[in-house]
């Protein structure tokens, strides 16, 4: 069956001591591909309240959420999974990673700060990421990429 609706996600690019924290979303650890923490838009909530929510979920972190650097479209052509995601730069004021944290929806399986050289050698979506982590780039749009599991 198609998705009928574009599924909106906003996303957490959070350096810290110059290293990326990325979380790997798939319970279990069923595949070595990270991510920056986030996840869906609920309506009735701006797209900061969420990602701030969607942060401390996936990592017990609570952050400051400031402005967008990156928009980039998953879509996935056998299903008709389409996604937007919509990374915001963010600032961590309160907490510190712990391996016992629990995601509540239990999907994120591991959270890490990785350097560039370590992010350079692990597979990460979007394909642009680390160098929009560590770029100066203020806004990019990164349209329509086949999304991978």
């Amino acid at each position: 069956m198609k998705q009928k609706h574009i599924r909106v996600a906003v996303r957490a690019i959070i350096l810290q001591d110059d290293k990326l924290l990325l979380v790997n979303a798939y319970a279990a650890g069923r595949s070595d591909l990270w991510c920056a923490p986030g996840g869906g838009v609920e309506n009735g909530s701006s797209m900061t309240e969420n990602l701030a929510r969607e942060v401390y979920e996936e990592t017990g972190l609570t952050v400051d959420v400031g402005d967008p650097c990156l928009v980039n479209e998953f879509h996935e052509p056998t299903s008709g999974f389409h996604q937007v995601d919509i990374f915001f730069r963010c600032t961590i004021t309160d907490g510190q990673l712990d391996n016992s944290w629990v995601d509540p929806e239990r999907v994120v399986s591991e959270r890490k700060f990785f350097t560039r050289e370590e992010a350079s050698r692990i597979r990460i979506k979007p394909d642009l990421l680390v160098a929009v982590a560590w770029g100066e780039t203020k806004l990019h749009y990164d349209p329509l990429e086949i999304i991978v599991t």
